[in-house]
């Protein structure tokens, strides 16, 4: 027994200090390709249109007026910044007075990745790319380890609850059209999705 336990101790020292393993070790060489994190596909480009309303958007947050970020959004058509049907103006100004600046938390979308969904004939570029997915394909066990990462970042373990109940995403998002309609800003989960 004690020299069964010399050989041992003997091999992991060898094996501790760099030394090759003993002839006739069938250790399997790790799969170098486990670790490799796939690269997503970059999204489709966004139209000029609407990088024209980011653009006008950006231009808004850089000057720190909520009173005009919210103008900017009364004049989208059809235009969705809660579900309480409060003015998108009283709801930002509620947002920034609990500590949320809807003017930091856009500009913070606009420098992720966009996703794209097409709504009937029209397609919507969507911040975070995340948020562009069906409720289905956005449950974890559907994502790279990469996307499952940024989703806990981006909404949270009560979010990811939120999904795995059936949920829509529940972060923050918004959409522009291909035509450069804003068509939403939201925060929060509806009763229904913005259609």
């Amino acid at each position: 027994m004690t020299r069964i336990r010399s050989v041992l101790i003997g091999v992991f020292a060898m094996t501790a200090c760099g030394a090759p393993p003993p002839a006739g070790d069938v250790r399997p060489k790790p799969d170098d390709t486990l670790l490799e994190t796939p690269v997503p596909a970059d999204p489709e480009p966004i139209s000029e249109a609407a990088a024209k309303t980011i653009a006008d958007i950006l231009e808004i947050t850089d000057r720190n007026s909520l009173r005009r970020f919210a103008r900017y959004a009364d004049s989208a058509e059809g235009f969705a910044s809660n579900f309480a049907n409060s003015s998108h103006f009283e709801h930002w100004s509620l947002m920034r007075r609990t500590g949320v600046d809807p003017l930091r938390e856009i500009e913070t979308l606009f420098e992720q990745r966009h996703g794209v969904r097409t709504n009937g004939e029209d397609v919507w570029y969507i911040w975070p790319d995340l948020a562009a997915k069906s409720s289905y394909d956005l449950l974890p066990e559907r994502l790279s380890f990469r996307d499952r990462a940024r989703l806990l970042e981006l909404v949270g373990e009560s979010g990811v609850a939120k999904i795995r109940a059936g949920g829509a995403y529940p972060g923050f998002r918004t959409a522009i059209s291909q035509d450069g309609r804003w068509v939403y800003f939201l925060h929060e989960t509806g009763e229904k999705e913005i259609e």
